[in-house]
Order: C-alpha cells, then structure tokens, then sequence
C-alpha cells in the first residue's frame, strides 16, 4: 500500500470542485527547540482540533470555517463529559472512545506512570474549523494560546489533528 500524499489529494480535491490551488503555509523561520528538561519532568498540556466541547459548553458548529474558538479543559474531566461536532471527519470511533481524538485519559496514565512530569490543569479543544485565516491565527489566536500555556507554566504541548 502506498502512502496518501495527503496535500496532493486535498489540493486535487478541491480544484475538481472549482475552488484554486490552497497556498499551504510552510513555516521555515522556526527552528527545532529542544525541551529544557527531561520529559519526566515536564508539565505537558494538549490540543485537539477533533470539534470536541465539554457537555457544559456551547457545542462547536460542525462546518465552520475560520473557527479560531478554544476551550479549556479541566484535566480530571470524565471521557463521557464531552460530544464531538465536527463533520469533517468519521466521528464514529472518537464517539466510542474519545481517546482516540483527545487522549485525555492516556495522558493522565502518561503523568500516574512517571513517563511525564505532570498534566496541567487545562487542556484544549479549538481551532476547529477550516481556516483559511492564517494572520489571525498567526497574530492573535496563537500568541493568546501560548500565553495561556505560559500562565500555566507548560513544558510541552501536544498536537492532535483530526
């Protein structure tokens, strides 16, 4: 089998529909960062794109574009307290286990283990919808992200696309 060459695909996709080329970002100003200090001793945080909203939250509008909303997630939240709203993708196994989208539990098991240091206490769920945007992110959305992380003092955050 080979391997989907995801952008190929994507760009064919949409160009077959009417819609032009995506100028994809390519980020080549930011250098590799190394952590600071070994990972069992950093406070690790995670994002995840997945449309996932805790039950007490308004829920995510499945076909958003430019979306730039994050939520904030208690880490000790239960995996039942959440609904996934997105139409992007198959939702039918992160509907079963929400770890496969938003491993909030395998992250905690990460820190009982002693692999990580710590989970902080706020989690995320954003940057849902298609975004064709990029200064926004770029120059607001991101920077207010990081400064959360900051107030948090995280080491390290985890990506999770859906």
């Amino acid at each position: 089998m080979e391997p989907i060459d995801y952008v190929t695909a994507i760009d064919d996709y949409y160009q077959n529909l009417g819609y032009p080329a995506y100028d994809w970002t390519i980020n080549d100003t930011t250098p590799f960062t190394p952590l600071k200090k070994p990972l069992a001793k950093c406070r690790v945080s995670m994002l995840t794109s997945g449309g996932i909203s805790h039950r007490t939250r308004a829920p995510f509008n499945p076909t958003a574009k430019n979306d730039l909303r994050v939520d904030d997630v208690d880490y000790q939240s239960d995996d039942k307290d959440f609904e996934i709203n997105d139409a992007y993708y198959d939702t039918r196994d992160a509907i079963e286990d929400l770890n496969v989208v938003f491993p909030i539990a395998r992250l905690r098991e990460l820190a009982e283990r002693g692999v990580i240091g710590s989970v902080a206490e706020r989690l995320w769920s954003g940057f849902m919808g298609r975004t064709y945007n990029r200064s926004a992110v770029i120059e607001e959305a991101a920077p207010a992200l990081v400064e959360e992380l900051n107030n948090d003092e995280v080491d390290l955050l985890i990506l999770v696309p859906a």
